[in-house]
């Protein structure tokens, strides 16, 4: 038994293919199942229960499971505490992030960290949410940026910033004039939502019908991200309530109408993951420690984060 082994059989667990840990660690498939029968040999236990399809954890494999990966944070921890401080800061950062936050927010960062450190690149790959979190446990991404971050064992999920929403619509509607608007004003108002799979259409539903004032627009468009229900209230098509820093520009330009809402408590919380006991590089943590030291503090979020990620959608 070996660190390596203990990081195999996670990465067979963390994404449930025997195959696909094999292909991350670089051995075949039959190495990898041969690495794990040795594992339940000299641990004298089954780990794995290989009659189910897909395979499952055996109540003894779920507790190797974490204690190995505690094993393998702790490794990390005590080789990057130890690593020169002076370590270069060199080669690529690979992110992914849906694309709201793509477009509005790492442009700027992905510039001053390559002026900074001009042997050092970001790659940038613009998902839907699931695909984020796909990319990140696969080892795909470094780093994922997304929005309602989802609690998984086998991610480290950091708070980042948390943009307040705010009823968006056209600057000829006729609410454009209002200084704030209540959930009972969009009243029957077309509305250009995002696709029901969205963890964020959901919170803005769960909103809209909060007493005493509740409101029931009809929806009229529905769309799996921001730059096209923007669109969509450019034509007239109808209004949305979005983050307003997804909007600044539209606003500045008043193409588009930005007003608080009245009850001022629905924000959109945006998080960082990397795959949980993952060896950060010095380029890494340096890019990291940029995002989160330029971040907005977070603010409590409408509901509590989901067990489970969402199964696509990019919001």
């Amino acid at each position: 038994m070996n660190l390596e082994t203990l990081k195999l059989y996670c990465d067979i667990v963390r994404l449930h293919s025997f195959s696909q840990g094999a292909a991350l660690n670089q051995v075949s498939q039959s190495a990898a199942s041969q690495a794990v029968q040795q594992l339940e040999a000299e641990l004298r236990v089954q780990l794995i229960d290989r009659s189910k399809r897909p395979f499952m954890l055996t109540p003894e494999g779920e507790k190797f499971f974490e204690g190995s990966q505690e094993v393998l944070d702790r490794y990390d921890a005590v080789r990057n505490a130890i690593a020169p401080v002076h370590a270069q800061v060199t080669g690529i950062v690979r992110v992914a992030a849906i694309y709201s936050v793509g477009i509005h927010i790492m442009s700027d960062h992905t510039q001053r960290f390559m002026t900074a450190y001009p042997q050092a690149r970001v790659r940038v790959e613009y998902l839907h949410p699931q695909k984020v979190v796909d990319a990140v446990l696969s080892d795909g991404a470094d780093l994922g940026l997304l929005s309602y971050p989802p609690r998984n064992r086998s991610l480290t999920v950091l708070p980042w910033r948390a943009e307040t929403m705010v009823f968006v619509c056209h600057p000829m509607h006729r609410l454009a004039r209002r200084k704030s608007i209540a959930r009972g004003d969009l009243e029957g108002e077309n509305f250009v939502a995002f696709d029901t799979d969205l963890r964020i259409r959901k919170v803005i539903d769960r909103y809209l019908r909060k007493p005493p004032d509740p409101g029931h627009p009809n929806v009229v468009m529905e769309f799996d991200n921001i730059e096209t229900i923007k669109q969509a209230i450019s034509v007239a098509a109808g209004v949305s309530i979005l983050p307003q820093a997804t909007v600044l520009k539209e606003v500045g330009n008043r193409t588009l109408i930005a007003i608080p809402l009245a009850s001022g408590d629905l924000v959109r919380p945006l998080g960082i993951i990397h795959r949980r006991g993952k060896a950060l590089t010095p380029t890494i943590t340096r890019f990291l420690a940029q995002l989160r030291t330029s971040s907005i503090p977070l603010v409590a979020a409408t509901e509590p984060p989901q067990k489970t990620a969402p199964k696509t959608g990019a919001s």
